[in-house]
Protein backbone atom coordinates (compact mmCIF):
# COMPACT_ATOMS: atom_id res chain seq x y z
CA UNK A 1 0.00 0.00 0.00
CA UNK A 2 1.54 3.30 -1.27
CA UNK A 3 1.60 6.68 0.94
CA UNK A 4 -1.29 7.57 -1.12
CA UNK A 5 -3.08 4.84 0.10
CA UNK A 6 -2.33 5.38 3.44
CA UNK A 7 -3.74 8.84 3.50
CA UNK A 8 -7.04 7.17 2.24
CA UNK A 9 -6.78 4.40 4.61
CA UNK A 10 -7.62 6.88 7.36
CA UNK A 11 -10.37 9.60 6.07
CA UNK A 12 -11.47 10.38 9.84
CA UNK A 13 -7.64 11.22 10.96
CA UNK A 14 -7.19 13.27 7.65
CA UNK A 15 -10.45 14.84 8.36
CA UNK A 16 -10.53 15.39 11.62
CA UNK A 17 -7.44 17.15 11.19
CA UNK A 18 -9.59 20.38 9.58
CA UNK A 19 -13.22 19.76 11.09
CA UNK A 20 -11.84 19.25 14.81
CA UNK A 21 -9.88 22.37 14.74
CA UNK A 22 -12.83 24.63 14.77
CA UNK A 23 -13.54 23.26 18.85
CA UNK A 24 -9.78 23.33 19.13
CA UNK A 25 -8.89 19.95 18.27
CA UNK A 26 -5.90 19.02 16.08
CA UNK A 27 -5.30 15.62 14.36
CA UNK A 28 -1.71 15.37 12.59
CA UNK A 29 0.17 12.68 10.81
CA UNK A 30 3.82 13.13 9.76
CA UNK A 31 5.58 10.93 7.47
CA UNK A 32 9.59 10.91 7.42
CA UNK A 33 12.13 8.70 6.19
CA UNK A 34 15.13 8.82 8.33
CA UNK A 35 18.95 7.66 7.31
CA UNK A 36 22.94 8.57 7.64
CA UNK A 37 24.46 6.72 5.03
CA UNK A 38 25.33 6.98 1.87
CA UNK A 39 23.76 3.57 0.53
CA UNK A 40 20.53 3.95 2.30
CA UNK A 41 21.46 0.69 4.27
CA UNK A 42 20.15 2.52 7.50
CA UNK A 43 16.73 3.46 5.88
CA UNK A 44 13.86 3.97 8.48
CA UNK A 45 10.21 4.70 7.75
CA UNK A 46 8.25 6.68 10.44
CA UNK A 47 4.54 7.33 10.75
CA UNK A 48 3.86 9.61 13.91
CA UNK A 49 0.33 10.11 15.05
CA UNK A 50 -0.22 13.16 16.66
CA UNK A 51 -3.59 14.55 18.69
CA UNK A 52 -2.79 17.92 20.15
CA UNK A 53 0.55 17.76 19.72
CA UNK A 54 0.78 14.39 21.76
CA UNK A 55 1.78 11.75 19.91
CA UNK A 56 -0.69 8.80 20.00
CA UNK A 57 0.82 6.11 18.42
CA UNK A 58 3.87 5.56 15.75
CA UNK A 59 4.92 3.16 12.87
CA UNK A 60 8.44 1.88 12.56
CA UNK A 61 10.28 0.33 9.70
CA UNK A 62 12.63 -0.91 11.93
CA UNK A 63 10.15 -2.54 14.63
CA UNK A 64 8.07 -3.30 11.57
CA UNK A 65 4.96 -2.23 13.51
CA UNK A 66 2.26 0.13 15.13
CA UNK A 67 2.55 1.10 18.13
CA UNK A 68 0.16 2.96 20.53
CA UNK A 69 1.32 5.20 23.54
CA UNK A 70 -1.88 5.40 25.20
CA UNK A 71 -4.93 3.31 25.60
CA UNK A 72 -7.16 4.20 22.70
CA UNK A 73 -3.80 4.26 20.44
CA UNK A 74 -2.60 0.85 21.25
CA UNK A 75 -6.60 -0.62 20.48
CA UNK A 76 -5.76 1.36 16.97
CA UNK A 77 -2.05 -0.02 16.63
CA UNK A 78 -3.48 -3.42 17.25
CA UNK A 79 -6.11 -3.41 14.81
CA UNK A 80 -3.59 -1.58 11.92
CA UNK A 81 -0.90 -4.15 12.89
CA UNK A 82 -3.32 -7.50 11.92
CA UNK A 83 -4.17 -5.84 8.68
CA UNK A 84 -2.03 -7.96 6.70
CA UNK A 85 -2.14 -6.37 3.31
CA UNK A 86 -1.61 -2.45 5.00
CA UNK A 87 1.55 -3.88 6.79
CA UNK A 88 3.34 -5.04 3.63
CA UNK A 89 2.49 -1.69 1.72
CA UNK A 90 4.54 0.13 4.37
CA UNK A 91 7.11 -2.28 4.22
CA UNK A 92 7.68 -1.65 0.98
CA UNK A 93 7.16 2.06 1.29
CA UNK A 94 10.85 1.93 2.56
CA UNK A 95 11.99 1.13 -1.19
CA UNK A 96 9.64 2.39 -2.99
CA UNK A 97 8.92 5.92 -1.15
CA UNK A 98 12.19 6.27 0.90
CA UNK A 99 14.90 5.02 -0.61
CA UNK A 100 13.24 5.94 -4.38
CA UNK A 101 13.10 9.97 -3.32
CA UNK A 102 16.09 9.94 -1.53
CA UNK A 103 17.99 9.00 -4.31
CA UNK A 104 16.28 11.57 -6.11
CA UNK A 105 16.49 14.20 -3.52
CA UNK A 106 20.47 13.24 -2.94
CA UNK A 107 21.06 13.31 -6.21
CA UNK A 108 19.94 17.14 -6.68
CA UNK A 109 21.79 18.61 -3.59
CA UNK A 110 25.45 16.79 -3.92
CA UNK A 111 25.56 18.90 -7.07
CA UNK A 112 25.08 21.78 -4.90
CA UNK A 113 27.07 21.07 -1.97
CA UNK A 114 29.43 23.03 0.02
CA UNK A 115 32.68 21.42 1.93
CA UNK A 116 32.76 22.57 5.80
CA UNK A 117 35.81 24.15 7.35
CA UNK A 118 36.85 22.58 10.00
CA UNK A 119 38.59 24.12 13.59
CA UNK A 120 39.76 22.32 16.36
CA UNK A 121 40.63 24.48 18.93
CA UNK A 122 40.98 24.43 23.16
CA UNK A 123 38.34 26.03 24.92
CA UNK A 124 39.25 25.26 28.55
CA UNK A 125 42.60 23.65 29.98
CA UNK A 126 42.39 21.06 32.74
CA UNK A 127 42.92 22.70 36.15
CA UNK A 128 42.78 20.74 39.88
CA UNK A 129 39.78 18.48 39.14
CA UNK A 130 37.85 20.65 36.19
CA UNK A 131 38.41 18.19 33.11
CA UNK A 132 40.07 20.12 29.65
CA UNK A 133 37.48 21.19 27.07
CA UNK A 134 38.23 20.71 23.20
CA UNK A 135 35.64 22.92 20.34
CA UNK A 136 35.10 21.34 17.21
CA UNK A 137 33.47 24.02 15.17
CA UNK A 138 32.44 23.52 11.16
CA UNK A 139 31.89 26.18 9.47
CA UNK A 140 29.84 27.47 6.06
CA UNK A 141 28.49 24.09 4.70
CA UNK A 142 25.78 23.29 2.63
CA UNK A 143 23.37 21.02 2.96
CA UNK A 144 22.39 21.56 6.29
CA UNK A 145 23.08 17.85 7.71
CA UNK A 146 26.05 16.61 9.21
CA UNK A 147 27.73 14.53 11.71
CA UNK A 148 30.22 15.52 14.31
CA UNK A 149 31.86 12.47 16.52
CA UNK A 150 34.92 12.63 19.04
CA UNK A 151 37.75 9.53 18.60
CA UNK A 152 39.80 9.18 21.66
CA UNK A 153 42.59 6.58 20.55
CA UNK A 154 40.54 5.11 17.99
CA UNK A 155 37.85 4.50 20.17
CA UNK A 156 34.19 6.39 19.54
CA UNK A 157 33.25 8.83 22.51
CA UNK A 158 30.06 8.85 23.45
CA UNK A 159 29.88 10.67 26.65
CA UNK A 160 30.76 13.86 27.70
CA UNK A 161 30.27 15.53 24.61
CA UNK A 162 27.72 18.50 23.99
CA UNK A 163 26.93 19.79 20.56
CA UNK A 164 24.21 22.79 19.28
CA UNK A 165 22.30 21.96 16.37
CA UNK A 166 22.92 23.05 13.02
CA UNK A 167 22.48 26.62 12.71
CA UNK A 168 22.20 28.92 9.84
CA UNK A 169 24.82 31.44 8.91
CA UNK A 170 22.25 33.47 7.03
CA UNK A 171 23.52 32.87 3.84
CA UNK A 172 22.42 30.07 3.19
CA UNK A 173 25.43 28.19 4.74
CA UNK A 174 25.55 26.47 7.96
CA UNK A 175 27.66 26.03 11.21
CA UNK A 176 27.79 23.36 13.81
CA UNK A 177 29.86 23.42 17.08
CA UNK A 178 30.90 20.26 19.57
CA UNK A 179 32.57 20.51 22.95
CA UNK A 180 34.51 17.67 24.53
CA UNK A 181 35.23 17.19 28.28
CA UNK A 182 38.36 15.31 29.11
CA UNK A 183 41.03 14.32 31.25
CA UNK A 184 44.74 14.84 29.20
CA UNK A 185 46.63 11.87 29.15
CA UNK A 186 50.58 11.10 28.15
CA UNK A 187 50.49 9.53 24.41
CA UNK A 188 46.57 9.70 24.06
CA UNK A 189 45.02 10.82 20.38
CA UNK A 190 41.99 13.06 20.16
CA UNK A 191 40.10 13.52 16.67
CA UNK A 192 36.92 15.22 15.89
CA UNK A 193 35.21 13.75 12.84
CA UNK A 194 33.08 15.29 10.51
CA UNK A 195 30.79 13.45 8.28
CA UNK A 196 28.84 15.20 5.24
CA UNK A 197 27.55 15.29 2.12
CA UNK A 198 30.26 17.27 0.32
CA UNK A 199 33.00 15.02 1.24
CA UNK A 200 33.06 11.13 0.06
CA UNK A 201 35.71 10.76 3.07
CA UNK A 202 35.16 11.91 6.55
CA UNK A 203 37.09 14.87 7.71
CA UNK A 204 39.47 13.85 10.51
CA UNK A 205 41.45 16.92 12.61
CA UNK A 206 43.57 15.54 15.07
CA UNK A 207 44.06 17.53 18.21
CA UNK A 208 48.04 18.41 19.08
CA UNK A 209 47.73 19.00 23.04
CA UNK A 210 51.73 19.63 23.04
CA UNK A 211 51.40 23.55 22.76
CA UNK A 212 47.65 25.16 23.08
CA UNK A 213 46.68 27.32 20.31
CA UNK A 214 46.47 30.44 22.41
CA UNK A 215 50.37 29.51 23.41
CA UNK A 216 50.99 29.65 19.84
CA UNK A 217 49.58 32.50 18.72
CA UNK A 218 51.56 34.65 21.34
CA UNK A 219 54.66 32.64 20.58
CA UNK A 220 54.23 33.53 16.64
CA UNK A 221 53.34 37.42 17.76
CA UNK A 222 56.22 37.63 19.73
CA UNK A 223 58.73 36.52 17.25
CA UNK A 224 57.16 38.88 14.96
CA UNK A 225 57.81 41.67 17.31
CA UNK A 226 61.23 40.66 17.94
CA UNK A 227 62.32 40.32 14.42
CA UNK A 228 60.64 43.78 13.44
CA UNK A 229 62.47 44.90 15.91
CA UNK A 230 65.96 44.06 15.22
CA UNK A 231 64.97 45.31 11.68
CA UNK A 232 64.07 48.83 13.32
CA UNK A 233 67.35 48.50 14.79
CA UNK A 234 69.84 47.58 12.40
CA UNK A 235 68.14 50.41 10.08
CA UNK A 236 68.74 52.94 13.09
CA UNK A 237 72.29 51.76 13.67
CA UNK A 238 73.47 51.93 9.79
CA UNK A 239 71.74 55.28 9.56
CA UNK A 240 73.77 56.72 12.47
CA UNK A 241 76.82 55.13 10.91
CA UNK A 242 76.65 57.08 7.58
CA UNK A 243 76.05 60.33 9.18
CA UNK A 244 79.12 59.79 11.51
CA UNK A 245 81.33 58.55 8.62
CA UNK A 246 80.35 62.42 6.86
CA UNK A 247 80.54 64.26 9.56
CA UNK A 248 83.58 67.03 10.41
CA UNK A 249 85.13 67.16 13.96
CA UNK A 250 86.17 70.64 14.43
CA UNK A 251 87.95 71.20 18.12
CA UNK A 252 86.88 74.22 20.10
Amino acid sequence: MSLLNFSIFHPVLMLSAFIGTADGFYEYMMLECVYSTSDYSDMVFLVTMSFNKVVDAQYNSTLGKFVGFNEHAEKSAERWNKNQAFMQGLKADVDTVCRHYAKIFDSAVRDKTVLPKVKLSSVKKAEGNHPAVLMCSAYEFYPEKIKVSWLRDGKLMTSEVTSTMEMADGDWYYQIHSQLEYTPTSGEKISCVVEHASSTQPIVKDWNPSMPESERNKITIGSSGLVLGIIIAAAGLIYYKKKSSGRILVPN
